[in-house]
């Protein structure tokens, strides 16, 4: 069973590394980028501030705080270290061989559990969640799920890896809900938060 995983791990890495255009080169390249994406969030604090108000708002800023904070230090400080799992992109693993280097996207370190997947999945699950809209939800899960696939693009992260990511994320996104309804409500307001929230509306 873990050889069969293993394996299709390694087919869905090369069918997606495998596939290069001039214009996918720079696309992913792009989408994967940090810097990049800063405009979008000053329009996201924007949209915050608008529909939820200055009080609502600065605490859901807090909750993504908390989630990025919780996102990064589990999983690059906790989890990374002690999986110590080799990048596809890093010379020392064997699949190194059959993985395309993408404008010299090549990071050092290790890969599992994916950070850019679980920091993007965080993200967008708590405001799916702060929303509740669905064609927002639609739109920022897209987000997140094109920023993964451009690690998977670049060779830099296995399936599993972006997987693993995307449920760490989404389970830190949604616990920092929690934790900043819990420091700022009464503890009936605090359950009723936890009861509706996973209430499908």
């Amino acid at each position: 069973m873990i050889e069969t995983l293993s394996s299709l791990d390694n087919q869905i890495l090369l069918f997606f590394n495998g596939n290069h255009t001039a214009f996918l080169d720079e696309f992913m390249s792009l989408i994967t980028g940090k810097w990049i994406w800063i405009p979008f969030y000053l329009v996201l604090i924007d949209f915050l501030f608008k529909k939820l108000g200055p009080k609502r708002a600065a605490l859901t800023l807090l909750a993504v705080v908390i989630a990025i904070v919780m996102t990064d230090q589990v999983c690059a400080s906790v989890i990374r270290p002690a999986a110590a799992r080799l990048r596809p992109c890093n010379p020392d693993n064997p699949i190194f061989q059959f993985i395309t280097i993408v404008k010299g996207i090549a990071p050092g370190g290790y890969s599992w559990p994916s950070c850019h997947a679980a920091n993007t999945f965080a993200l967008a699950t708590l405001l799916s969640f702060v929303f509740r809209n669905r064609a927002f939800t639609c739109f920022i899960f897209f987000w997140a799920v094109m920023v993964s696939i451009s690690r998977l693009y670049l060779g830099v992260h296995y399936p599993s890896d972006i997987l693993s990511g995307a449920a760490f994320g989404s389970i830190f996104g949604y616990l920092s809900l929690v934790i900043v309804e819990a420091l700022t409500s009464s503890a009936p307001k605090f359950y009723s938060f936890i009861r509706q929230s996973l209430l499908p509306r």
